[in-house]
């Protein structure tokens, strides 16, 4: 009896639970059901088109083109004529192999892309004949073309999603396309869209019988959004081409909005180098040339020392602490000298010897002299260093130097401005303004990325505030939705300080070391800048030939552009980094290059320092640590 009753209680168990999980499947998961691991299901998916991308005066930057690629599932694979198949991909059975264990390792039961990017030629021929090849089928996909070849560090590029992503987001599948660089990156989820899916029913045969249960799982796609930069293109190519032979960074922002309007990295490369099946090839010589750099983007990552432009930060904050004023003069004397020993002076270019120099004619000459002394007294104010350079750093810190900016662009690079902590743990509570006095002309220390000073320039234009920079300005038709980006960010220095340093920087390019790349009809702001260049080989300070800087806006009232132009290695400001900076201005407020400035446009366009960048390496100067 009791037997019995345990054989019908089981019976009656296992009947209540396969109706429990028939419920389960049929009606409660019945509007999710995926029926993605049944093998009389074909899964086809429909890929949008990726956004397009424009720039701020609608010229077409990114469009889309066709792509074939061969898929495979590889649990709906059954035996096949490997040579036969291989030779109508033109692979050997090796790499089959290879190809096909990739593709189980990744999960047996999903499609992933077997051979992408197929020739139209091949797409056609090799259409006909798959039907005979279980588990393999032909896949559209698009992919990415760049009518105009400039700003791939801005625009990025599109790759393969690789198995990790694959598995961490259900959205993707391993060898589908995604953004992985730039605004492709950053923007990935809006310009991607969001593919369909059809699922197709097919017999014994591998024939597709129809759509499975009359389509009720099918989705369409949605197409990417479009993008509208704030790039100018013809700004932006037309800096890369002053930057040919050249490395460094150049970066123009629009003071009264943020918005970047060239962000040059140099030497850089044409985007459609990594487009198609060239993509491997290519990619492996630009991300290996560990010389040039041309996939790194030194406008946002290479960290400088500023230089003499940093002088401005110091002028304003002598006057905000009133250490200084327009009328306090210091004398100098060749130099400024901040110990007893033969290497404790600080060499000067000023040319003005043993009569006290002013503020205006200080930043106009680029005296160290002065701003030496600016700065000790800044440091110094209160007797305690350590408190007087972290209200310096607080000051400096107020124009975004120092940390990241905040833009829309995936890379970045914080830079340096020290603070008191920093030489408290460097030097042991032991030091003063001498000891660091580099900082004074913008070198020891600190260090700058291109957009940050051009950042920092933007702020000094607007007389003392800016807006956050960003590259996208509409998405769709809709201006971008940021209120970081229509916040004006103040500094701490007040507005009635600007005007002295705005004057002094018109001087500079009236009288100063910029008076030889004027141009006619417009004011321009700036500061040259000479920064020193060292490495370290074995153990020894090795000197490399200086970098030539340049921070400018124009004009100088209701100013359109300020921009910070680093030529590595290229010497005095004045000499490289003025007249691209002068022609950039010109062709942007202008918008053509006058016939008396042509001579100055054709000596950048061929001016090359491939010499330098050959021999600087083998055979840089051994110096002791200097500043100047």
């Amino acid at each position: 009896m009791q037997r019995s009753f345990l054989l019908y209680f089981l019976i009656t168990l296992i009947g209540l639970i396969f109706i429990g999980r028939l419920f389960q499947l049929q009606i409660i998961k019945h509007e999710s059901y995926d029926p993605i691991h049944n093998a009389a299901v074909k899964i086809m998916y429909d890929y949008p088109e990726r956004g397009y991308v424009y720039d701020r005066n609608g010229k077409l930057l990114i469009a889309n083109q066709l792509s074939y690629d061969v898929m495979v599932q590889p649990n709906q694979v059954k035996e096949l004529d490997t040579l036969e198949f291989c030779k109508l991909l033109n692979i050997d059975k090796e790499e089959f192999l290879k190809r096909f264990k990739r593709a189980e390792k990744y999960a047996s039961y999903l499609p992933s892309v077997f051979l992408k990017q197929l020739a139209k030629e091949d797409f056609a021929f090799l259409q006909e004949k798959l039907h005979k090849y279980r588990g393999f089928y032909i896949q559209k996909r698009i992919i990415r073309d760049y009518p105009i070849k400039a700003a791939a560090n801005v625009l990025g590029y599109i790759g393969e999603v690789n198995e990790q992503k694959a598995r961490k987001n259900d959205y993707y599948q391993q060898g589908e396309l995604e953004g992985k660089d730039g605004i492709e990156r950053q923007y990935e989820d809006v310009l991607r869209g969001r593919k369909g899916k059809k699922y197709l029913h097919r017999n014994r045969f591998n024939k597709v019988t129809g759509s499975f249960k009359d389509g009720i799982y099918d989705t369409l796609p949605e197409n990417g959004k479009d993008l509208m930069l704030t790039l100018d293109i013809e700004l932006q190519a037309y800096a890369q081409q002053l930057m040919r032979g050249k490395r460094g960074g150049i970066v123009a922002i629009e003071p009264a909005t943020g918005e970047i309007l060239a962000l040059v990295t140099a030497p850089s490369y044409d985007p459609n180098m990594l487009v198609g099946r060239k993509r491997s090839k290519n990619s492996v010589a630009l991300f290996n040339d560990t010389i040039n750099k041309p996939s790194y983007d030194r406008g946002l990552l290479a960290a400088y020392a500023p230089g003499s432009p940093f002088k401005m930060m110091n002028a304003l904050i002598g006057l905000q602490e009133k250490v200084i004023t327009e009328q306090t003069g210091f004398s100098c004397y060749g130099g400024y000298r901040y110990g007893n020993r033969a290497h404790e002076f600080m060499k000067c270019h000023c040319d003005i010897y043993g009569r006290p120099l002013k503020l205006k004619t200080a930043i106009a000459r680029s005296c160290n002299s002065y701003f030496s002394n600016t700065y000790k007294r800044i440091v110094e104010k209160d007797n305690n260093p350590s408190e007087g350079l972290d209200k310096w750093h607080e000051h400096v810190a107020s124009f975004g130097l120092g940390n990241y900016l905040g833009y829309d662009l995936p890379a970045g690079q914080k830079g340096l401005i020290p603070d008191g902590k920093y030489y408290d743990r460097r030097y042991r509570y032991s030091w003063n303004a001498s000891t660091n006095i580099s900082n004074a002309i913008g070198q020891g220390e600190v260090l700058t990325t291109p957009i940050q000073l051009a950042n920092f320039t933007a702020a000094i234009a607007n007389r003392g505030y800016f807006y956050t920079p960003h590259i996208v300005k509409k998405i769709d038709s809709s201006f971008i939705d940021n209120p970081n980006y229509r916040q004006a960010k103040k500094t701490t220095i007040d507005k009635k300080y600007f005007k002295p340093v705005v004057e002094a920087m018109h001087e500079v390019f009236k009288t100063g070391t910029g008076k030889y790349s004027q141009v006619k009809g417009i004011e321009i702001c700036g500061k040259t800048g000479t920064a020193e260049n060292f490495v370290i080989i074995e153990d020894v300070k090795k000197q490399l030939a200086d970098h030539s800087i340049l921070v400018a806006f124009a004009p100088k009232d209701n100013p359109k552009i300020a921009l910070a132009v680093f030529v590595e290695n290229g010497g005095y400001g004045s000499t490289i980094a003025a007249p691209i900076t002068s022609l950039m201005i010109e062709k942007y407020i202008n918008g053509e290059i006058s016939p008396r400035n042509k001579y100055r446009e054709l000596n950048m366009l061929n001016k090359s320092l491939q010499d330098i960048y050959d021999i600087q390496l083998q055979k840089p100067i051994e110096v002791a640590s200097r500043t100047k």
